[in-house]
């Protein structure tokens, strides 16, 4: 951030008095300019014994698989948020029962919340996937997921599956997870 919004005029980063972490300051109207994490909603809809997958359109990590997921939007709900992803990405319509995963990204200011949910009717693929296919978990793409959220989230459902018990899970993804999954590159 370079200018304030509020008045235009130019911003420094430093620590406001009163304050433990650097914002961005607006020395000439006085604007504190918080930036806070993003809430990525999604579902797991389930078709019997299968999940619904998603091979991604759009970048990053165009042509991988993952669940429908998206940017939580003002004025939303998360399950809202998650219902809206799952009918643009998949164009499907679920019954959504409860957070299922919820993952802290702190490296990179997100927060997962995926939601587990019955899939109600057809679906296909949305202007953001290339595909969308139903999965039984031998069949699920594992060295093709986009991210190491969704393998997390699928490797729990299909533990929690076998004992028919589907607690919340939370949990935090590292730099270092992150580097594990996707390489140095």
């Amino acid at each position: 951030m370079n200018f304030c919004s509020h008045c235009g005029q130019p911003v420094r980063f430093a620590i406001p008095d009163g304050d433990d972490r650097p914002r961005y300051l607006c020395e000439a109207c006085g604007t504190i300019h918080y930036q806070n994490p993003r809430i990525v909603a999604g579902t797991l809809p389930v078709l019997g014994s299968r999940v619904l997958l998603c091979r991604r359109a759009i970048a990053p990590r165009k042509g991988y698989w993952t669940l429908p997921a998206g940017f939580m939007e003002n004025a939303e709900t998360t399950v809202e948020a998650a219902a809206r992803e799952t009918r643009e990405e998949a164009l499907a319509d679920v019954a959504i029962h409860d957070l299922y995963t919820l993952i802290n990204l702190p490296h990179i200011n997100q927060v997962f919340m995926i939601f587990r949910a019955d899939l109600a009717g057809d679906f296909g693929a949305g202007p953001e996937s290339l595909e969308v296919a139903l999965f039984e978990e031998h069949e699920v793409p594992w060295d093709a997921l986009a991210f190491p959220t969704i393998e997390r989230t699928l490797r729990h459902f299909f533990a929690d599956r076998a004992g028919g018990d589907y607690p919340l899970h939370i949990s935090d993804i590292t730099p270092e997870d992150r580097e594990r999954y996707f390489g140095s590159a």
